[in-house]
């Protein structure tokens, strides 16, 4: 079984006419609200095996506190994770590089309504635009060993930052 944590960027900076989305950082309170779900991870022993991150700014600053804070030593860009991205890419990645790791914990960090979508396609093999993630919000699915983890998983966390803190 593979433990999934799919992992809101925290608070980044508004969008301004100029701006490209792709560089928009986290702003400080961002920062400190993600250093605190961190510590609160990491007080409840959780330690991922890999971090999946966006290549967006933002969501690349979230992973790297995760990281920073000890919850995990490895830390890789997924290009699929950026906004749009595909879960069939993701699925595919799962299937031929990660399936069959006996009791691994996998963190994604990306963004809304994505990771609320890929959720619900993991959980109920649809997506119904339901489950919101607030920024530095966590949604956790127990995957089962099986090929395709499509409407396989069993949702076990749902929780906003202040929940957390």
């Amino acid at each position: 079984m593979t433990q999934l944590y799919l992992i809101r960027h925290g608070i980044a900076v508004e969008r301004e006419n100029d701006m490209d989305d792709k560089t928009r950082p986290l702003t400080e309170i961002g920062r400190e609200k993600t250093l605190k779900v961190a510590q609160r991870l990491r007080a409840m022993g959780i330690n991922f095996d890999l971090i999946l991150t966006s290549p967006l700014v933002r969501a690349r600053q979230t992973a790297e506190i995760l990281q920073t804070m000890g919850l995990s030593d490895k830390l890789e860009e997924f290009s699929f994770l950026a906004p749009g991205g595909n879960i069939d890419s993701w699925t595919n990645w799962w299937t031929n590089s990660y399936y069959n790791k006996p009791e691994s914990c996998l963190a994604l960090v990306g963004h809304q309504p994505d990771l609320g979508d890929w959720a619900e396609i993991l959980v109920w093999g649809d997506n119904y635009g339901k489950l919101l993630l607030k920024k530095a919000g966590i949604i956790g699915i127990n995957l089962p060993d099986q090929t395709s983890p499509i409407g396989q998983g069993e949702l076990f966390l749902l929780t906003a930052p202040k929940w957390l803190l």
